[in-house]
Parts: structure tokens; sequence; C-alpha cells
């Protein structure tokens, strides 16, 4: 049986009533589900979700937590069954003016009881149960903050040059650079911010000239700032917490462990699995990042709730090369 990743999104917002989720209409189908679409062939499932998301509704959305995943069997035109896997976000809608696609006929805006009865499948009530129960436990609304560690560079032993700091990416970290531009699109960062060593600016420039972003750097995450103050790397974190803003932080191995420490703090770790799984699931997640120091070339992102002194890590995703 072959299996078929698609992605897709709850889109949100909030009114003077309470929250709407959006629902489209498949009149291929004639049923009522959430947009989502196939993953193409190279693409990050978290790029399909947004993608697939502005096609079929015209909406801009900046995804949030990961939602509980469906997986059912569909036939091919040939009647043989293959295995669909979609892995959902919640998504809220940031712009846009919806718009239909040929695969969509209709846009309902709906309170979430109404959107549950009028939801076609059962094994979309899942996604929608895990955003009401988020709303009950205020942490719905997040913001993304993702921790970045550079992507591959030149070896140092390949490097003359006794500045350490000025050393590049290789080929391999080049096109990673360029990997990662959509998928921190789809969380919507606005704000960069990086060591100031060469291979880390690389890894997050062409995101931010994509999005026309201004890149700040920070000695105090880079490895020599780190060596002479270890504290700064996690005021600069704190400062991030405080600010609330969709961001991002590149750094390197030897500083991660302590910004994903930071981070480890502020999981609530008295979440019921059973209620919330992928809230449960963010003290285990940034425990191996911890101790792994990510990836070269991969992307940590935490859903926040909160800001400053109340902010806590609602979710955990990795995103590796």
């Amino acid at each position: 049986m072959t299996t078929i990743p698609a992605a897709g999104t709850l889109p949100w917002r909030r009114t003077d009533a309470g929250v709407e989720v959006a629902l489209v209409h498949r009149p291929r189908y004639d049923d009522w589900s959430w947009p989502k679409g196939k993953v193409d062939p190279g693409e990050e499932w978290v790029v399909t979700a947004v993608r697939e998301t502005a096609e079929e509704t015209g909406l801009t959305v900046r995804l949030g937590r990961p939602l509980p995943p469906s997986e059912y069997t569909v036939l091919t035109k040939a009647g043989v069954p293959d295995r669909k896997i979609v892995r959902y976000w919640a998504a809220e809608v940031t712009g846009g003016h919806g718009r239909l696609d040929h695969e969509v006929d209709d846009i309902a805006w709906l309170d979430l009881q109404t959107a549950y009865d009028r939801l076609d499948y059962a094994r979309d009530r899942d996604q929608l149960l895990a955003v009401v129960r988020a709303e009950q436990a205020g942490t719905l609304q997040t913001w993304p903050l993702a921790i970045i560690r550079h992507a591959k560079a030149v070896p140092r032993s390949a490097w003359s040059d006794p500045d350490d700091t000025q050393r590049p990416l290789d080929g391999t970290g080049g096109r990673r650079a360029k990997e990662i531009v959509p998928l921190l699109a789809a969380y919507g960062l606005t704000r960069l911010v990086t060591s100031p060593s060469t291979r880390c600016v690389q890894t997050v420039a062409p995101y931010a000239g994509s999005a026309q972003l201004p890149l700040r750097t920070r000695q105090g995450l880079s490895e020599e700032g780190y060596a002479a103050d270890p504290k700064r790397a996690v005021q600069q974190l704190e400062r991030l917490l405080r600010r609330g803003t969709p961001s991002a932080v590149c750094s390197h191995g030897p500083v991660l462990p302590d910004l994903v420490g930071a981070l480890l703090d502020r999981v609530d770790t008295a979440v019921d699995p059973a209620v919330d799984p992928a809230s449960a699931g963010a003290a285990e997640a940034l425990t191996r990042a911890r101790a792994d120091r990510l990836d070269k070339g991969e992307v940590l992102i935490c859903h926040i709730a909160g800001v400053g002194a109340a902010a806590r890590v609602a979710a955990v995703e990795r995103h590796r090369p």
C-alpha cells in the first residue's frame, strides 16, 4: 500500500462572539472539511499546509501549534487502496479576502459547535477538539520562536584564515539556507536575531532577503561571545520572550543547550497528555534537542503562549535537514 502525504490547516480567527474556524465545501465529494492537499515532492509538510490553504481559500495564515493528524484509506482511479496521512496545524488568519479554487465552491466561517456539527467526517473532529481544548487552556493563540543551528559550513580543518568567525557555509549549507526560506515563512517570522559569524548570517540571510527583514547580529550568540560570558545568549532569548514577536535565533552548537534549556524551564509539566499531547510532548522534545544540540541546519519551532514572565511553551516541532 502506497502512503500519500498531505497537509492542511484549521484556519481560525477571533471575533466578539468567540473563536471561529473556516471549513471548505468540495463539490466533487459534497463534503465539508478542512483545507488540505498533497505534499509536492521535496516540499516540507508545513509549506504544503500554508500553500494549500492559500490556494483553496485565498486566506493568508501563520501556522500555530500542530494538531492531531488523520490517517485513512483512499482508492486510486484504478481501485487500488492507498493510505493517506494528513498533518494539520492551527493557523491564525493574517490576511487575504477568501477566494475559491476549482476544488472548493464555498467557505463557511463557523463557531466551534456549529463547525463540529457541520463536518462530514469524524476524523476531522479530532483536530477541532484539539483547538477547543487549546482555547480552553489559553494556548490556542501562540507566537513562534525558532531556534536555528547554522547550516553546514566549510570545515575548520580546511579554513586557513585565523578568524574563524568568517568561515562560510559550504555548498550543502548554502542549499539548506535556501530550503528553510519557505519553512520560516510558514510561521510568519518577522524578527531575526543571529550570531555575527558568517556561517550563521548566511543561514538566515536568504529568508531575510525574501521577507525583506533586517538581520540583527548579537555578539552574545556567537561562540566567542558565549565563551566570554555565557549569560548573554539567554539574555537575548529573554528579550525576545518579553517582546512576543514571531522570531528566529540563529546560533552555534555550543550555545544551543543554554537557549533550549531556558525554553525547557517554560514548559508546563502538569499538562495531561490525554488532554493536550502536543504540550505534554514539549518537554521531551526540548530535552532531546538540548542533549544533541540540533543538527546543522535544523530549525526548532517553539509555539509560545503569552509573553514575558508568563510565556509558556505550548508545543514544539523539529525540522531537520
